[in-house]
């Protein structure tokens, strides 16, 4: 009996021990389990933020979102606020996600997710709300502009969160503006200016502003201007020989820039009109002469107006006299032709000076070399009469 009381005794230690024991884990694992998780979230502007908060273990515990003015938005599964944006996305005794569409600036903040235990524990959310740039627009510019004014470009974008970046480019080239950021609200408006004075070179010239920001994930949003520039003409005449021979087809032509475009060109030679209008036919801007001859010898002009001014070029023309039957008409071989008469009296010219050296330095051989016999013949002279001066010695 004694033993039957002492095996009794021990058998329900033992299971005291072992309810004991689960107890302990059980209480171990729901305070280490039994806190919410969050993870921070970020949304452009317009899109659409879903919030989760998690727990690994709950005993039955409802979990809460509140937002950052600490309005609760659910409690579980039951909507506490009045706002046709937020939507419950799943609700269990471990998980509370929420949704919220069509995200505003006005939305960030810290969201806070409770746990109602005893005490109460939370986590926080941080919602970022990225604000899209608005499409960039450039002012300060009105075409067209005239040479040399000076030209301020300024390229605008707002609505930005945070502040965008612009850069500028010139004919996709890029290049460096001043750029200006103001704070609007939650958003911010960015500025950048290009100044610089404008010359025909820049008439076509193709000026992109670029606006690059985190929230525009595809491509920077761009906008182009083409500027337009009037300058006065200028003026350049082109020939179609370098050695024009008489009965030859010749052509000039007036080679005119300007913006607006120059009227049509007016050709004249020595100051006057034309004076052969048959084989001096005008075309456009060219001059041709059908048949050149001696008589075309002069100065021809050619003039190109516009509204912003005038410029004249002009050419001399020699007709060179036509080469024999059977000669080259080669253009190389009119050109080593041409300078004949040129090239053959350098070469006398050389030849002379030549020729002059060489009597000089002969002239100059042969003086030295007489003197050097007359001294030679005088020391003769006196070294014979010394030699015929001496006794005569008798043995």
């Amino acid at each position: 009996m004694i033993f039957k009381q002492h095996l009794f005794f021990m058998l329900y230690s033992a299971c005291g021990l072992v309810i004991k024991e689960a107890a302990t884990k059980n209480k171990v694992k729901g305070g280490q389990g039994q806190v919410p998780i969050t993870q921070n979230v970020t949304v452009v502007e317009g899109g659409t933020a879903n919030m989760t908060c998690r727990v690994d273990f709950n005993d039955n515990t409802s979990l809460q979102w509140s937002n950052p003015a600490q309005q609760t938005l659910f409690f579980g599964d039951k909507k506490a606020l009045r706002d046709n944006r937020i939507e419950l996305v799943r609700a269990s005794w471990k998980e509370l996600t929420i949704s919220i569409h069509e995200v505003t600036l006005s939305d960030e903040g810290q969201y806070t997710c409770s746990l109602f235990t005893m005490p109460v524990k939370t986590s926080k959310a941080y919602l970022t709300v990225l604000g899209v740039p608005e499409k960039p627009e450039i002012t300060g510019f009105t075409k067209p502009a005239l040479e040399g004014d000076h030209v301020t470009l300024t390229c605008t974008t707002s609505g930005s969160k945070p502040a965008a970046d612009i850069r500028w480019s010139r004919n996709e080239k890029e290049i460096q503006g001043t750029m200006e950021v103001n704070a609007t609200g939650r958003s911010f408006t960015v500025k950048s200016t290009l100044e610089f004075q404008v010359d025909r070179s820049e008439d076509g010239v193709a000026y992109t502003c670029s606006v690059d920001h985190v929230a525009l994930l595809a491509a920077p949003q761009r906008v182009t201007e083409v500027l337009e520039v009037h300058y006065a003409p200028r003026v350049e005449i082109l020939h179609s020989l370098i050695f024009p021979q008489e009965g030859e087809y010749f052509k000039l032509d007036c080679v005119s820039t300007g913006n607006p475009s120059p009227k049509p060109v007016i050709w004249t030679k020595d100051g006057g009109e034309l004076p052969d209008v048959e084989r001096m036919i005008v075309d456009g801007r060219d001059l041709i002469i059908t048949s050149l001859n001696k008589t075309d010898n002069g100065t021809y002009r050619c003039e190109a107006s516009n509204s912003l001014g005038t410029d004249i070029a002009e050419y001399k023309l020699f007709v060179y006299a036509k080469d024999l039957p059977g000669a080259t008409t080669d253009p190389n071989a009119l050109a080593q032709h041409g300078p004949d008469h040129a090239l053959i009296g350098g070469v006398v010219a050389v030849v002379v000076f030549i020729t002059l050296c060489f009597i000089i330095v002969l002239g100059r051989y042969l003086a030295r070399h007489k003197d050097i016999s007359r001294k030679r013949q005088e020391m003769w002279f006196i070294s014979s009469r010394k030699t015929l001066a001496l006794p005569i010695i008798t043995l």
